[in-house]
């Protein structure tokens, strides 16, 4: 199953664990097939809200809500079940300063589609 573990830290604690850490700490989740993507995240700051009302966007500069600690990064990792999961996020380096949210992720509820040969050649052409 896959799980999203997702970094929160205060600004103070914003730089506390070192790229090579984190870096590390993929590389290691790798090694043992956990690991599928991940990225650290630029300070909230930076952060652009954009929402849609009556079919009409309106952007804000800033994160969505004022909180103590922001997402800072996400790691999306591969678990046997929840108990594996909250073992492998203990070691992602930033737990030791902030929090780290663990979420199963889930599929989209949506028919197949069908193949429509002349569009996919279509979409695979320069």
């Amino acid at each position: 199953m896959k799980y999203l573990c997702l970094v929160y830290l205060s600004p103070e604690h914003w730089n506390s664990a070192p790229d090579e850490a984190c870096f590390a700490c993929s590389q290691e989740m790798t090694a043992s097939g956990h690991f599928i993507t991940g990225t650290p995240l630029h300070p909230v700051h930076t952060a652009t809200t954009v929402r849609v009302r009556n079919g009409r966007p309106t952007v804000t500069d800033g994160p969505f809500a004022e909180t103590k600690e922001a997402l800072a990064g996400f790691y999306l990792i591969e678990a046997r079940d929840l108990n594996e999961a909250i073992q492998l996020a203990s070691k992602i380096p930033p737990a030791k300063y902030g929090s780290i949210e663990i979420r199963p992720t889930r599929e989209l509820n949506v028919a197949p589609q069908k193949s429509d040969p002349q569009k996919l050649a279509a979409a695979a052409a320069p």
